[in-house]
Order: structure tokens, then sequence, then C-alpha cells
């Protein structure tokens, strides 16, 4: 099931392209300005809008850090910005300063590629902010890009409809004519997955286009080996060109949007439809999936980007941490507890955790009495954060299967309430969302409207409602 859980409507003009980092959300317009919003309550971030560029940005990207942002634009440049503060750090000119139509950093945040409407390509040097090495594709406009996941690689897409792969060095490996029309975005799932024929690990492509289509690939990256691209399937869900296609982390799901108005979730093992949403009154120009929580973005010509949860139940949760059962958590590894930290906000602790092998089943085990005697945490406040985190998440794995009743869930987080309250416009939700909520605007969560007082009530029926839930799953 995936459930519309907010709309933002702040951008003026179409929205063209919306990335994540593990706490942020960024989109560009037509508008010529970024917007970026935290994922706890997605208000905008006080220095948002980032304003610059001069003509429309076309595209926006987090590093792997999440701690600076890149955006490109028709101006011919393309401008890094501190995603904590939002100074402007650096502003790159294209070789030609023809407009800039895609940007993406490296995994490793070693490069900043950036193509070109004249189809020329530069790998920008992130530590040094000079130009590494710069190409061009055979013909048409560059439009889409992707790194493999080790960094040492990356594919580009043109409107001429070719596939290419370079390494970093700049040299042109590969080239494939894989949408007649013109490829419009393509996507590497991070996760790698086995070749029947002869064992060798491959990763997922996807690419789209003007022909309507959506196709899966296999791609080989081996220095060894040389590089290999094996055609999978099409997925033909779209009647009009499909404009942006994006991977789950786990690479489980692939989610695209079209001309048609539509965005589909697709499960890529099998090709099957998981979801049509239809909300976007115009072309959906660009989705993503969230790194460590079940979310997803998709933006549109209508000024809109709408925030989608995903049911964790379903086996093709787009989530690093798949299933929240107790099982799951018991099994999961030391970097599935590195993404569950970074997701909860507490990522200054994934050193920590690592250093004393912390996994799922040490996660769940943790007390207040180990995590300061034998972790050392110093700070009262901080263990006591992580200790609620962790009661949270075994609450989680107790509802997960069983529904939880709809009245349970914070209209806001779509989370088990905690601690309810009831607003002045007459719904229940958990109060530090609503906290959150209220003190960066002053009307509805549910219907838009003013509210007439900030007072929050304490809603101890609910409560006590949700707390006999809890003892019956618990029996």
């Amino acid at each position: 099931m995936a459930t519309l859980i907010h709309t933002l409507a702040d951008h003026s003009d179409d929205v063209n392209y919306c990335a994540f980092s593990s706490s942020c959300l960024a989109t560009c317009s037509l508008d010529k300005t970024i917007r970026v919003y935290s994922l706890s309550n997605f208000s905008e971030l006080p220095y948002s809008p980032l304003k610059g560029h001069t003509y429309a940005v076309h595209c926006c990207c987090f590093s792997a850090s999440g701690r600076v942002l890149a955006s490109c634009s028709t101006d011919g440049t393309t401008a890094l910005w501190d995603a904590r503060g939002g100074q402007r750090l650096a502003l790159l000119e294209q070789p030609g300063a023809s407009p800039v139509r895609v940007c993406r950093f490296s995994p490793e945040d070693t490069y900043l590629l950036s193509g070109a409407a004249d189809g020329s390509v530069v790998l920008w040097n992130v530590q040094s902010l000079k130009l590494h090495r710069s190409g061009n594709v055979k013909g048409g406009s560059l439009v889409a890009c992707a790194f493999s996941p080790n960094g040492s690689f990356f594919v580009t897409g043109s409107s001429s409809g070719d596939l290419t792969i370079w390494d970093d060095k700049m040299r042109c490996l590969y080239n494939e004519k894989a949408h007649d029309l013109g490829v419009t975005c393509c996507d590497i799932s991070s996760h790698p997955v086995s070749d029947s024929e002869n064992g060798f690990k491959y990763f997922q492509m996807a690419s789209c286009g003007q022909d309507n289509q959506v196709k899966l690939w296999l791609i080989l990256f081996a220095d060894f080996l040389g590089v290999e691209l094996k055609y999978k399937c099409t997925l033909n869900g779209h009647s009009a060109p499909v404009l942006a296609c994006a991977f789950s982390c786990d690479g489980q799901m692939i989610v695209s949007g079209s001309v048609d108005k539509r965005v589909i979730i697709c499960e890529t093992s099998t090709g099957n439809t998981l979801h049509t949403l239809s909300q976007h009154t115009r072309y959906v120009t660009t989705c993503a999936f969230a790194p460590h929580s079940p979310l997803l973005a998709t933006g549109s010509m209508d000024k809109t980007v709408h925030i989608w949860q995903l049911d964790l139940r379903q086996p093709c949760a787009g989530d690093t941490v798949e299933n929240e059962s107790k099982v799951a958590v018991e099994d999961w590894s030391e970097d599935d507890v590195s993404a569950w930290l970074c997701a909860q906000d507490l990522a200054d602790f994934v050193g920590l955790f690592k250093m004393n092998n912390i996994d799922g089943k040490e996660l769940l085990n943790l007390t207040k009495e180990s995590l300061a005697n034998e972790l050392k945490i110093e700070s009262l406040g901080q263990r006591s954060k992580v200790l609620q985190k962790i009661e949270e998440l075994r609450m989680t794995m107790i509802s997960v299967s069983v529904p939880v009743p709809d009245e349970f869930l914070c209209p806001i987080t779509r989370e088990l309430m905690n601690d309810p309250v009831i607003a002045t416009d007459g719904y229940s939700y958990e109060r530090e969302a609503m906290e959150n909520w209220i003190s960066n605007r002053r009307s509805s969560p549910m219907t838009n409207l003013p509210l007439h007082s900030l007072l929050l009530t304490p809603n101890r029926t609910l409560k006590m409602a949700i707390t006999r839930w809890l003892d019956t799953q618990q029996k």
C-alpha cells in the first residue's frame, strides 16, 4: 500500500527534480530555486529556498555524506551548497557554457559529474573543485547519468537514445542504442544480483525514454573483465513518454513517472506492477525513494511534490532495513544497524556501534547500563534518545504481524502513537510530530485550514486504547 501523506506546493513553476539525503528532501524547479525540507515533519529548512541560478534548475543531488547539495541549471553552471547552512560553496562553469541538464555525485564523493545539452560530460574533483576530466557523447544532449556502486564507472544517457558506459578516466567502454526516441533517465541499483549463467555479480540498471518504455538491464563492472550490458526486460505500463525512473535502496522496486501523469511502482524480480499512483494533474517529471525510510517523492509540472509512505509489511518496501519483524531485526548485520541509526537521526553513533560490533541481536539487548558502561555514552540525554528509539523499534516489531488500527497511527508520521494529543482541528496526533508541525505553520495537517489555537490536549482515552491493543499483541 502506498499512502499519500504530504504535498509540497512551494514552487511557482514546474518541479524538475527531487532528491533525498538521510534527513532531507531537496526539490528544484523552473522557478530558478532549490528548496530543502526536513524529513522529520516536511517543514522547509530556514535557509530554503536556495537562490543563485539565473535560469531554470534542472537537477539536484546530495553527496553520499549528505553534507553537500549540488544543483545544475540552464545558466550553464553547477552549484555546490552546504546542506547544513545553505551557503554556496562553489559555482562550476560547464565548458562551452551549455545548459547543464544533470548532475550526480560518485558514491565515495570523489567526483561530481555534470552533463550538458551540447553533449559535454565533466568529472569534477570534489576536493579541489577543479575539472578532472571531460568528454562528449556522440550526438544529442546528455540528459541522464548514474554511477556504478564502486564509483569507478558511470553510465550516461542521451537524447539520441544511447546508453554509454565510461570509466573514471573518461574512456568510452561501451555504447548501446537503448531507446529509439531518446533516453530521459537512468539509474543503477547498489545491490548486486547473481547471473545464473556464469556466477558473476551483475548490477541492475534501469533506463526510460520517449518510447513510453522502462527497460531493465544487467550490467557488469570489472576491471579485469571489462564491462558488459545485458538486456533483461521491458516494462510497458505507461502510455506516454517516461520521464523518470529510480530504484528503491534494496533494488527490489523500480518507480517511474510519465507524461501520462501516472507513477508506477513495479517489482524488479518479476516486473509485476505493485502500485499505480494517479494524483498528479500534469506530467510526472521526477521520482525518488528515500535511502533509509519507506518514503517516495514524486514531482510534477503541476508544481507539486507528493510524499508517499510505503507499507513496510510489503516484501518490497523501499527501505535498506527490509522487514522490521522480530526475526529480521535479530538477523540485522552491523551495516543494517548503521542504516537504522542514520534513519533515526543517530548517525553520530555509527562508528561507536561498529567498533563494538553491535548487530541486530545486540541492539535489542542494549540497556541503560550497557550504553553507559560498555559503549561509554556519557550524555544522559543521548542515552535516553537511543533507548527511546530502540523501544520504538520493539513496538514496531510487535505490530508488524497484525495491521495497526488506523486510528492509532499519527496522521503526520503514519506511525503508532506513543503520546497522542488532540489539536483544535479535532484530530489526534503524536505530540512531538504536532509540536514540530505547528512550530513552522498554524494550519491543520489534515484540513490545511487555520488552527484557531495551538493548544494540544492529551488524549488519554486513545493512549489507553493503544496500550490495551499492544498488550493483546504481546500475549
